[in-house]
């Protein structure tokens, strides 16, 4: 979709996001940046991605997560490369997501976090770091 809204062809993303929409009840605009090998979880039921989010490479999104703004802040969520976002996660407001993150289910991620963390709780805590073992 991101390919056509590039070259300024409007309406085949559109009707690609209304696809989505009714088969999946999720919100992927064509005008958010997904990296290469990014993949849904049971073909992104639920999700719902603010338009001008950023993720990386390799990246996997369970069902129902959200990504997006914040009140009162412009600025919206940038996730990093291989990151995994468990079902019903939320990342919200200006933050960033380093590389190699993991998000527990049902979180809610309001502050940014480093690479290789594993976070997890409501408002999400960082719970340890990954090692290369």
């Amino acid at each position: 979709m991101n390919w056509f809204y590039r070259k300024k062809i409007p309406l085949i993303p559109k009707l690609i996001k209304l696809v989505c929409f009714i088969l999946y009840n999720s919100s992927i605009p064509y005008e958010c940046e997904l990296g290469k090998g990014t993949r849904f979880g049971y073909g992104g039921i639920g999700v719902v991605l603010h338009k001008r989010v950023i993720i990386g490479n390799n990246c996997m999104i369970g069902s129902n997560v959200t990504v997006g703004g914040k009140s009162g802040h412009y600025e919206v969520p940038v996730i990093g490369n291989h990151v995994y976002l468990a079902t019903g996660s939320k990342i919200l407001g200006p933050i960033s997501i380093g590389n190699n993150v993991s998000v527990g289910a049902n979180a809610v991620v309001i502050k940014s976090v480093p690479d290789n963390a594993i976070v997890a709780g409501v408002p999400a805590k960082i719970l340890s770091y990954k090692t290369n073992e």
